[in-house]
């Protein structure tokens, strides 16, 4: 009988875990073993107990030698790789692009990993998409950071002591993070507007109750995505922007490219021209940052614009963010799992091929079949 098994996350401030209670049981009622380390579940607020019928087992070396699936939020650390059994198969959010220290331990330890953020976009891998789950959350917590930081009311507010207007915010980039945001900022009783370079998003804001910001500037990409913008057009872009960013009390910024550093949007001159007491909450903080002056994991006072810049906001969420993340490895790992509980890895399956990043001791598509 296959084992999966789960460890304590090792990152700083990681509080998400990569399987639930729930998915627990469905996975032992495949016909799987499941072994935890103990405590593994407690930062998403799950204890030992909470895992009927699972091992739990005091000592990680122990798990991860026994371990034919080890199932994670972030890479483990390459010391906690080299105990895995060859061979064995690892699943989560292994983001290759910065895996030095992960990669040559995948390759000698003959690892199968399947780094989930690869997937494609298509709509049988919406089940197991990691990056939608995950960024819901993080658009939700990046709005109210902004209403905790922001000096002001959200909505408009009729007191005795006369009529205060609703703050005007503006969320940039219009993927799930941002929709999320424009959402929740609508439910708080902002005055809300969403700006993406793809104009197909424009219904998906107007149908959250935004108002769509049209810059004149388009970046439709392949896959859904975003695509860079040339010089010319960055330029245009942040002259219209700088311009209508002067009457924005509020901005929370989520645009990203994948596999690429996030796009600079607000520049040190854009927030020069904003209002003292303005808040700025920087979503891609983690991968540079879409404001020239966000400092990763702090908050900046740039002459009255408070700067944020918060890390792993869908960690802050970790008891549906891990129950989210949860299923979706869960459906992922289901395409390997065959009767009576055996596992086989189908590599003639799109979204098995297209997040190997290595197998058997070879990198992706290179004799991964």
């Amino acid at each position: 009988m296959p084992t999966v098994v789960m460890i304590r996350e090792h990152a700083v401030g990681e509080r998400r875990i990569a399987l639930t209670p729930e998915v627990c049981k469905k996975l032992i009622a495949k016909g799987l073993s499941i072994t935890i380390e103990s405590g593994a579940g407690l930062s998403a607020g799950f204890s030992d107990s909470d895992y009927i019928d699972a091992n739990i087992s005091t000592n990680a070396e122990q798990a991860l030698a026994q371990a034919d699936v080890l199932l994670c939020v972030q890479a483990p650390a390459s010391e906690q790789l080299a105990q895995l059994k060859e061979q064995a198969i690892i699943i989560g959010a292994l983001a290759p692009h910065k895996a030095q220290e992960q990669i040559p331990v995948y390759l000698n330890r003959k690892l199968s990993a399947f780094a989930l953020e690869k997937l494609p976009r298509t709509t049988r891998a919406q089940a197991m998409d990691i990056l939608s789950s995950q960024a819901g959350m993080a658009g939700y917590k990046a709005v109210l950071i902004a209403a905790q930081l922001a000096p002001r009311f959200f909505p408009m507010l009729t007191t005795a002591a006369g009529t205060i207007r609703p703050s005007k915010v503006l969320i940039v980039g219009a993927g799930v993070a941002g929709l999320q945001a424009i959402a929740t900022a609508k439910r708080l009783g902002a005055q809300v507007e969403g700006f993406d370079v793809r104009p197909e998003t424009r219904e998906q804001i107007e149908s959250l109750g935004g108002k769509f910001l049209d810059l004149g500037v388009s970046a439709a990409g392949e896959g859904g995505y975003a695509r860079a913008l040339t010089d010319e057009e960055r330029a245009l872009q942040q002259q219209r922007l700088g311009e209508h960013l002067k009457g924005i009390d509020v901005i929370v910024t989520t645009a990203a490219v994948p596999g690429r550093p996030a796009p600079k949007i607000i520049t040190e001159s854009m927030v020069a021209g904003m209002r003292r007491g303005s808040v700025i909450v920087d979503l891609a903080a983690e991968t540079g940052g879409n404001c020239a002056l966000t400092e990763p994991g702090k908050d900046v006072d740039c002459n009255g614009v408070l700067v944020s810049g918060p890390l792993n906001l869908s960690s802050m969420g970790a008891v549906h963010a891990s129950e989210m993340y949860a299923r979706n490895l869960f459906n992922f790992l289901s395409l390997m799992i065959a009767e009576q509980g055996q596992l086989h890895i189908p590599f003639e399956d799109e979204l098995v091929a297209k997040t190997c990043i290595a197998h058997l001791g070879a990198e992706p598509n290179q004799g991964a079949q």
